[in-house]
């Protein structure tokens, strides 16, 4: 499935390379269109390939919810997400479906992002601490005492072999089973945009459920650095509500690297919150 938001052409060409590669067949495909301003997601009506589906949903609830409404739509026990700025050049999806086979609790696995040129993305990471994100976005990261500190949270290493377990894998291509999504509660509408992936695979692993990478499936990403703009603009000041409320969810510490047990700790402490004193919205209770 796909979330569609101003990116008719791209869209277009991602649902292209499913059906050239034999990917997924017109009926297996879902598109949502979270709102798009530019009228694109009417223009989807008839410019998606015959079969494709089309939900034109009444509201942009940002792209988790998009997510939610889209696997909710399908069928299928894998559900394919896909951010549109993405595409095949060949079909390896058959190496994930075998994993998710031999893996009866893995939850969610992230496919190898690459830019078009064919360079890593380092789609797979440690959960992040303070420290982490202050390395990545600031001139530190390029201090020498720092770098190992950016290659651990990026998982470097392990990208030359099989298949290998993440904290997170980023929401730009994975693979999730349905009834683990379905379990740990779908993606958390809390967040408009930025984080919400990292937050699934985080209750992914509370619940019990792996999360995993496949460096041999490859997926095109026309990365577009959104995140990466200046902390005052739109962009910024989202990921930065999303990162605080992760945060305040997990429990996440100021320098030490965070341990999945502690977060869990966390996790359940937040979610008693919630349901027995009514913090947070009627939604957190589901996440």
């Amino acid at each position: 499935m796909i979330v569609n938001y101003n990116t008719e052409d791209l869209t277009l060409q991602c649902v292209r390379s499913l059906l050239t590669h034999g990917i997924a067949a017109p009926e297996q495909i879902c598109v949502v269109d979270n709102l798009s301003p530019d009228g694109s997601g009417q223009r989807l009506k008839s410019s998606l390939p015959a079969g494709v589906g089309l939900i034109l949903s009444p509201r942009n609830g940002g792209f988790g919810a998009g997510v939610n409404i889209g696997v909710a739509a399908l069928s299928t026990d894998l559900v394919l997400v896909l951010n549109p700025d993405t595409y095949f050049l060949v079909n390896q999806v058959p190496v994930i479906q075998r994993l998710f086979a031999q893996t009866p609790n893995l939850g969610v696995a992230g496919l190898k992002l690459i830019n078009p040129d064919g360079t890593l993305q380092y789609s797979a990471r440690r959960f992040y601490s303070l420290l982490d994100i202050l390395v990545r976005r600031t001139p530190l990261g390029q201090l020498a005492p720092m770098r190992g500190l950016v290659n651990t949270h990026l998982l470097k290493r392990n990208w030359r072999g099989g298949p290998f377990q993440a904290d997170w894998v980023m929401g730009t291509g994975f693979v999730v089973r349905r009834t683990a999504f379905d379990e740990v509660g779908r993606m958390d509408e809390g967040y408009f945009l930025y984080f919400e992936e990292v937050d699934l695979c985080a209750r992914m692993w509370v619940k019990g459920w792996q999360v995993m990478a496949v460096p041999e499936v490859e997926l095109v990403h026309e990365h577009q650095r959104h995140s990466q703009a200046g902390i005052w603009s739109t962009s910024g000041q989202t990921h930065l509500r999303s990162m605080v409320r992760f945060f305040t969810k997990f429990g996440v510490p100021w320098v030490r690297r965070p341990h999945r047990s502690k977060m869990k700790s966390a996790y359940l402490k937040w979610r008693r919150q919630v349901i027995e004193h009514g913090v947070g919205s009627r939604s957190d209770a589901q996440v």
